[in-house]
């Protein structure tokens, strides 16, 4: 895949995402998650030459301090990734993150221990993960999982589950119920009728 598609790509996704992506001009200059992932893609390039990885560090420190988001040149991030509103999220070094996966502000992949062996997260295709959610260990979040807003998730987790609380408790995701309408429009009343 060439660099312009991948961008497109990369705007296409934050569209799909965002209903306030306006424009590719817009969302290419005020979107912090995208520079955000463009910089890592780039510092995860540089990060691969040993020679380079003190200024792959030296990068994702200037980028994190432009940006609000914390990723670690070595953590490993699949396509389509968004960052919604991206402020205060943090990606660890051993990190991996799948294809489709949405972030919001306030969420981070971290460790558990201080060894130098795998101690931050895998994610799976299609997760979405909750604002202010922290996902924390060497643990697997299942495909299509999502993780509710200030979850504090520690063990793993099967594909297609809800997962929120602290600490964190999964459910499977049932696909008809989620999908179903939590009011009626039939029989909903307006409540500003009575005013």
């Amino acid at each position: 895949m060439s660099f312009l598609e991948r961008l497109r790509e990369d705007l296409e996704t934050a569209r799909t995402h965002d209903p306030a992506a306006r424009g590719p001009f817009e969302t290419t200059v005020v979107y912090s998650g995208l520079h955000a992932i463009w910089v890592h893609r780039l510092t995860h390039r540089m990060w691969r030459d040993e020679r380079l990885r003190f200024p792959a560090r030296a990068l994702a420190q200037l980028a994190r301090a432009l940006t609000g988001v914390e990723i670690h040149p070595a953590a490993t991030i699949g396509r389509r990734f968004f960052i919604d509103h991206g402020m205060g999220v943090v990606i660890g070094s051993t990190a991996e993150i799948g294809d489709d996966v949405m972030l919001y502000q306030g969420v981070t992949l971290g460790g558990r221990s201080l060894e130098r062996v795998k101690r931050h997260p895998t994610i799976g295709d299609r997760v979405t993960i909750g604002a202010g959610a922290k996902v924390l260990g060497p643990i697997t979040i299942g495909a299509g999982s999502a993780v509710g807003a200030n979850a504090v998730v520690v063990k793993d987790t099967p594909p297609d589950s809800i997962i929120t609380g602290i600490p964190a408790t999964f459910r499977h995701r049932d696909s008809r119920r989620e999908t179903q309408p939590a009011v009626d429009p039939a029989e909903y009343v307006d409540p500003a009728i009575y005013i």
